[in-house]
């Protein structure tokens, strides 16, 4: 099939792209921008007029809950939630139930993405048996089964030596190994940023050391053992001035933040809303700001929605006994592109943090409109307004203090390899 798009505003940071151009597609694949190749006259057109023509979003983490925690959500209606927010390629978290630690289980969610037929799912491999920190996991047969990298998410190592031993195999077979710097024996217990608000509020703190003095020894290791690591979730400035300096020092590392950790701080609760209940916990505004000019100064390169749908009864209780976690997958553009009207970022940064930045971190072939690349790309009406509520979404989770709210920009279409599966009837 031969698709034409026309009229649209195509932008791709990955080759400095921003004009009212024409796309064309073949065989799943972009073969030219501009000047039509031979052979089109017959093509299928796309009107794109009065849109944005870009790449579709490359989220590294979206919690699918399949298997394992269905009444949360599944790969199907997260998929779609996923595509409808213009995300056409994901990594999904390894704490499954079973978890992702044999090629079986990898296999079956890749499975069941391809049968849904929405999101290029990425599964991320269990670093250890169980994520129970103690055996090491068969690292290369889930990488052959798809894996696109090893964690052992937010569940801590039985010790040290192990984690050294899990890093000196990756390192031996040029693994990449994603670390949620957490020092559990800190951290557990704990709801909300320790600070001035926690405390007043009497609510068990997380204070930044929990995160830092982790990301210290899992830096140290990484010089050490010269395995290639990506750090997930930075939520502290101390943790963007120490990504920098280990950057400086040539160490291969990248990192990502959440949406929400750039728009939201501790303030919030005084609200006492569990939906502000995340891991790693909204910080103070010198944490948020460090982490956006963390973003300008390339140290933070992708930008994620840390997606974690949840049922309706796991929000309501007391803020302490919630269940963390923000299900935002299908408004992390719009959501984003605030950072914009506070005038915190270009759009071209942030579309970089969206798209080629997060593909580049975990070497997938994704988020660029470049000749040769995959056909996956959005229509986006950048003037769009609209109200995202619990009659709308499309994520099995209730779990976002955004729904019933209005936002500006919509995600109109999604297509990938040139086949669209998501348009707003």
């Amino acid at each position: 099939m031969k698709l034409r798009i026309q009229n649209g505003r195509v932008i791709d940071p990955s080759q400095g792209l921003d004009a009212v151009t024409e796309l064309f597609i073949e065989n799943q694949k972009i073969v030219a921008i501009g000047e039509a190749p031979e052979g089109f006259d017959d093509a299928d057109v796309v009107d794109a007029s009065g849109q944005w023509v870009l790449p579709g979003l490359v989220d590294l983490a979206v919690s699918l809950r399949e298997p394992g925690l269905t009444q949360k959500g599944n790969i199907a209606t997260e998929g779609r939630a996923a595509v409808s927010g213009g995300v056409t390629t994901l990594v999904c978290a390894p704490d499954t139930r079973p978890i992702v630690d044999t090629p079986a289980v990898a296999a079956l969610i890749q499975d069941k993405a391809d049968d849904a037929g929405m999101a290029n799912v990425f599964p991320l491999g269990a670093l250890t048996q169980g994520l129970e920190g103690a055996q090491l996991s068969n690292m290369v047969a889930l990488t052959d089964a798809g894996c696109v990298a090893l964690s052992n998410h937010r569940h801590p190592m039985a010790s040290t030596k192990v984690l050294v031993r899990a890093l000196e195999y990756a390192a031996t077979h040029d693994l990449l190994v994603v670390f949620h710097p957490d020092e559990t024996s800190l951290s557990e217990g704990g709801c909300a940023h320790e600070g001035l608000m926690s405390t007043m509020h009497g609510l068990p703190g997380i204070p930044e050391e929990a995160e830092t003095i982790a990301l210290m020894r899992d830096l140290l290791l990484v010089q050490k053992t010269g395995v290639r690591a990506h750090f997930a979730r930075l939520s502290c400035a101390k943790s963007v001035e120490m990504i920098a300096d280990a950057k400086a020092s040539g160490l291969d590392v990248t990192a990502d933040v959440a949406v929400h950790n750039l728009l939201l701080t501790d303030q919030l609760l005084n609200r006492f809303d569990g939906h502000y209940h995340v891991l790693p916990p909204l910080r103070s505004d010198e944490d948020r700001l460090t982490l956006i000019e963390g973003i300008k100064a390339g140290v933070i390169s992708a930008i994620c929605s840390d997606h974690q749908p949840h049922e309706k009864m796991a929000k309501i209780a007391p803020f302490a006994a919630t269940e963390p976690g923000m299900a935002n997958v299908e408004i992390l553009l719009p959501l984003a592109m605030q950072l914009i009207d506070e005038g915190d970022l270009d759009f071209m940064t942030l579309l970089t943090c969206l798209t080629s930045g997060p593909a580049a971190c975990f070497g997938l072939e994704a988020g660029s409109l470049s000749v040769g690349s995959f056909a996956d790309f959005i229509l986006f009406d950048s003037t769009a307004r609209w109200t995202w509520s619990s009659e709308n979404r499309k994520t099995k989770g209730h779990n976002s203090p955004y729904l019933g709210e209005e936002f500006v920009g919509r995600v109109m279409a999604t297509y990938i390899s040139g086949q669209r599966v998501y348009q707003v009837v």
